[in-house]
């Protein structure tokens, strides 16, 4: 049992003369008090569970509904011989205790809660009060002082404790009387377990962590000393004033020199960690008895919180119909929210101090921390979170290399009990399926971060050779990932990152399944797309003012770069060590801006659950053919040559043909072709934009180049290329998908692209036809029907298109018949042709000029061809204009579902740069949403086949298309639901007037498919 602190440790301000309790009341032999740890369980509960937004308001509710299924379990779910008789929720009061006045660095530097977490902290107190359950705190106290007491209590009446919690500040009052439960893990912690963690019993916690220290509540401990020789230290000396008064006998010099130094630091850290079990408790324990809640009032409570599920459980177990009861008016829509906010500022100050005080290490409680609680909005407390963290220093010297497998765990300690931490995985190559792991980096706050060095290579001679193997004083990757997967793939710790999905498809490859994780590159691309980049210099340099290491400084360039894992471990952790403690600082700027600027949702439901999918598709990959890809190889050589010598015919003499300098040079010099524009160093430029001008004027010579680059591009980089991204192992391809490399969010496909290959031509199909389904199986695509049409009929609002839609008419024979009153029974295929350009090109901002040549008429007639769609079709012109004016003022469009794609330079004095930005706004909005829908629709897809015993699985996305590998016996039932989920996937976020259609069809390969 804890010890009340000696007065003579406290100073004369901290009030030592509280005279001890004495036991009161009856016995309480047989009775069961659980004291419920609320401050920590509010970060587990939001950390536990997925963002969840109440449907009505979009108030984000999880950490309400992770402690609500938490008091329901204690009260009801607990086997019967072990339920709660007293029970209490605990919370801190953050004003100054005596901690704070002994040493005022104490949990100075601990992180600001989540913004989106602040407004639930009032929701879960008036969720304990719905309970009919205590809500306690108390002024000068920490909620840790106030169970011990009760505890102490308890167990001197003859009750037994559980203290519902897993901190291990607790751990020290745990006894043959009192236990700990944990519940997110469903497990109990006695004295064995304590000893576990510890290396000595519950009595000797506090002599341990004395010495060990604890960077998140910042008490200072012996530098050096780690648990596993504090706990070896306390055993052979007994205790921490006995190991202090002999510490001149420590045989190890660095041990014994750290101990001597910093004596003082030790015994302040065991006042620190020292629990009061004296306090003079407001509320007397005989006051905690539990009472039947009132079952009506705790419906109220979870229906104005929209908790269906377990609404319904309450109403079960009460017998109460929950259909006759209201949501309680106080919480719900609008209300509850400003409830929330209004408790905001005034809650964070009382549990945790305010942002700024966090932050900047202001004791909270005071003055200065908290201020007055005048509620700020969004987007201040957004900005200020930005000053702070922005004037914070960097301190490289402060980063540690973790070496040895007791420090590891030390650290994975402090993450268990932060919560959450920034991680990166570093590797040599940028291919996760196929590359090592060098190492991982992880921070927990600023400046406290590390590297943990793997597998880097040891140095050779001077010349920078390698040697084979490694260098010393490395933890084993199995060693360490042993240790580090129960928090990777814990639902309760928050893994933030940079490009997660290359770590997770890399740890997968080591049986690591990660899971609950933030991005900051997402967030910054949900917030900023088409402002900028979004890598980690381009960030930190933008937000934080800081210039990081880069990466080709500390591997060099040319022939003698360095591959990651051959950088010395010194220079590696300067590197990696940043990196992770520039994501963390990063995400405390970025995630407050995702409320500021209602950009939360696009996050959550488009970007974050991206992730995981593309990470699993990645790793899937999918089968091609090598006999098929060679057999092309062949022919396109033979199609390259035969241009060749085409193009030499035309030319008049012998070129190169893969040469621009002297392509434009028998082009505008010597042909004297139109259009000719020199670049900067003075050639002429031959760029596919000009040759595809020039051949669309009807100009042989550019169109046989335009051929020649396809051909011979199709064979270098797919026919010749495919068969060495062959995985060795898998033997399957596997492509990786870039989420941040659009403005309109629209995916990127590299190493290979397979988004790029040409399906409108012959060749590009034959390509197609390489990629084949696996034994057993077949290829299934699933291809939205002219999703970006039926968009702009939607956005642009054009009852005759969307009537058209609604009922499945060929759309392009109608435009035609609308536009040349043509009927469409019997419509000949050039006029169909020339109203599906028209409807095509015009969401991509054709111009008459390019109609004309598309189509092979005069530009004039192209002219009243637009002119005419635009009179019959007038919502379109005004969608246009509206779109364009929009951009200007505002520097963005938005898609139905709320993603803003930037356009900045649509104000450029550039003529031609204002054109192309004013044209892409306007195709954003369709191309944008057209990428959302689809992007919901596979976050949804494998929970929809897993639900109907499924074993398809997603291989590819093509834009709008989605490739399966589907087992034979069950494309006909996998068919229904694959196009189930697509066409429905804009619901219930948007509900669209026009049906989408998704055809799907099942084949031995691609383009059969297809």
């Amino acid at each position: 049992m804890s010890k009340k602190p000696a007065a003579a440790e406290i100073p004369a301000i901290i009030p030592a003369t509280i005279p001890p309790v004495k036991a009161a009341g009856t016995t309480l032999q047989g009775k069961h008090v659980f004291l419920v740890d609320g401050s920590s369980y509010i970060f587990r509960a939001y950390h536990a569970l997925p963002p969840l937004n109440r449907k009505s308001d979009g108030l984000q509710v999880n950490a309400v509904l992770g402690f609500c299924n938490m008091l329901w379990k204690l009260l009801r779910d607990m086997p019967k011989n072990d339920r709660p008789t007293h029970l209490a929720i605990i919370f801190d009061k953050s004003e100054v205790t005596f901690r704070n006045k002994l040493y005022p660095a104490y949990k100075a530097h601990r992180p600001p809660a989540p913004d989106d977490l602040i407004p639930q902290f009032a929701l879960i107190r008036e969720a304990v009060k719905a309970f009919d359950l205590p809500c306690l705190e108390q002024i000068g106290f920490e909620a840790d002082d106030l169970i011990a007491t009760y505890v102490r209590q308890a167990c001197e009446r003859g009750a037994t404790a559980t203290i519902v919690s897993s901190d291990k500040d607790l751990m020290q009052l745990v006894n043959g009387c009192v236990t700990m439960y944990d519940t997110m893990k469903d497990r109990r912690l006695g004295i064995a377990e304590v000893i576990e963690k510890f290396g000595v019993p519950p009595e000797k916690v506090v002599e341990v962590q004395a010495l060990a220290g604890d960077s998140v509540d910042n008490v200072p401990g012996v530098p050096g000393i780690g648990v596993k020789t504090a706990a070896q230290l306390i055993t052979e000396y007994g205790d921490l004033d006995t190991l202090l008064a002999r510490a001149t006998e420590i045989k190890q010099p660095k041990r014994r020199e750290a101990l001597i130094e910093n004596a003082e630091k030790a015994r302040i850290s065991r006042q620190l960690v020292l629990l009061d079990d004296h306090v003079a408790l407001d509320v007397p324990l005989d006051d905690l008895a539990v009472q039947e809640p009132d079952a009506r009032k705790l419906i109220a409570f979870l229906k104005a919180m929209e908790f269906t599920t377990l609404t319904k459980r309450v109403a079960d177990y009460s017998e109460v119909n929950a259909a006759e009861i209201e949501p309680d008016a106080k919480h719900t829509s609008g209300r509850s929210a400003m409830v929330a906010k209004a408790s905001a500022t005034a809650l964070t100050g009382d549990l945790f101090g305010s942002s700024d005080s966090v932050a900047k290490g202001t004791p909270a409680g005071t003055a200065k921390a908290t201020g007055d609680t005048k509620m700020k909005t969004p987007a201040a407390l957004a900005a200020a979170r930005l000053e702070t963290v922005r004037a914070l220093p960097v301190r490289p010297d402060a980063y540690e290399t973790i070496r040895t497998l007791d420090r590891l765990r030390d650290w994975i300690a402090r993450i268990d009990d932060n919560g959450s931490f920034a991680f990166e995985a570093l590797a040599p190559t940028i291919d996760p399926m196929q590359t090592e792991l060098s190492g991982i980096a992880l921070a927990l706050a600023p400046n406290h971060a590390c590297y943990i060095p793997l597998s880097h290579k040891q140095s050779g001679d001077s010349a920078g050779l390698f040697a084979a193997g490694l260098a010393p004083d490395q933890i084993a990757i199995r060693d360490a990932l042993e240790l580090l997967k129960p928090i990777l793939e814990s639902r309760g710790h928050l893994k933030i990152g940079l490009n997660v999905k290359f770590s997770a498809v890399l740890l997968a490859q080591h049986g690591i399944v990660m899971q609950n994780h933030d991005d900051i590159e997402l967030i910054s691309y949900a917030l900023d797309a088409g402002r900028g980049s979004h890598d980690l210099a381009s960030l930190a340099k933008r937000w934080l003012g800081h210039a990081t290491v880069s990466h080709g400084e500390l591997t060099g360039s040319g022939r003698n770069r360095l591959a990651f894992d051959q950088v010395a471990i010194d220079r590696a952790t300067a590197y990696a060590a940043e990196y992770a403690d520039m994501t963390l600082r990063l995400w405390q700027v970025l995630k407050p801006r995702l409320v500021a600027e209602r950009m939360n949702t696009v996050y959550e439901t488009l970007e974050r659950p991206m992730i995981a999918t593309l990470a699993q598709m990645e790793r899937r990959g999918i089968t091609i053919d090598r006999q098929v890809l060679s057999r092309l190889s062949g022919e396109f050589a033979q199609s390259a040559a035969r241009l060749e010598a085409e193009i030499q015919q035309l030319a008049g003499e012998p070129i190169n043909v893969g040469s621009p300098k002297q392509i434009g040079e028998i082009m505008f010099g010597k042909m004297g072709l139109p259009g000719g524009s020199k670049t900067k160093t003075g050639a002429w430029s031959t760029s596919a934009q000009i040759l595809d001008e020039l051949a669309e004027q009807g100009h042989d010579f550019p169109r046989k180049i335009l051929d020649w680059r396809q051909v011979s591009k199709l064979k270098s980089t797919y026919t010749d290329a495919l068969p060495e991204y062959v995985h060795p192992q898998t033997r399957r391809v596997h492509t990786t998908y870039a989420l941040a490399a659009t403005t309109t969010g629209r995916l990127s496909s590299n190493e290979p692209n397979l988004q790029n290959i040409p399906v409108r031509n012959e060749e590009g199909r034959k390509i197609r036809r390489a990629f084949i389904a696996a034994p057993g199986h077949k290829l299934v695509s699933a291809d939205y029907s002219q999703i970006e049409l039926r968009l702009l009929a939607e956005i642009a609002d054009i009852p005759v298109l969307k009537q058209a839609f609604r009922d499945g008419l060929d759309i392009h024979a109608m435009t035609a018949s609308e536009m040349f009153g043509v009927p469409v029974q019997g419509m000949p295929g050039e006029i169909r042709r020339r109203a599906k350009a028209i409807n095509f090109g015009i969401i991509y901002g054709i111009s008459a000029f390019g109609l004309a040549n598309q189509l092979g008429i005069p530009r004039e007639e192209a002219a009243a061809y637009i002119k005419k769609y635009f009179e019959r079709f007038p919502g379109i012109r005004a969608y246009m204009d509206a779109t364009r004016e929009f951009c200007r003022e505002h520097g963005y469009v938005t898609t139905l579902f709320g993603r803003k794609c930037h356009y900045p330079d649509i104000k450029s004095p550039n003529p031609s740069h204002r054109a192309f930005n004013e044209r892409a706004a306007i195709n954003a909005r369709l191309q944008g949403s057209a990428a959302d829908i689809i992007r919901r629709a596979m976050a949804r897809m494998d929970d929809a086949l897993a639900a109907r015993n499924l074993s398809a699985r997603m291989l590819l996305q093509v834009h709008d298309e989605l490739i399966f590998e589907v087992p034979d016996d069950e494309v006909a039932a996998t068919l229904p639901v694959v196009q189930h989920v697509m066409q429905d996937a804009p619901f219930p976020a948007v509900l669209l007037s026009v049906p989408l259609q998704v055809d799907a069809r099942a084949a031995d390969n691609w383009d059969e498919a297809h």
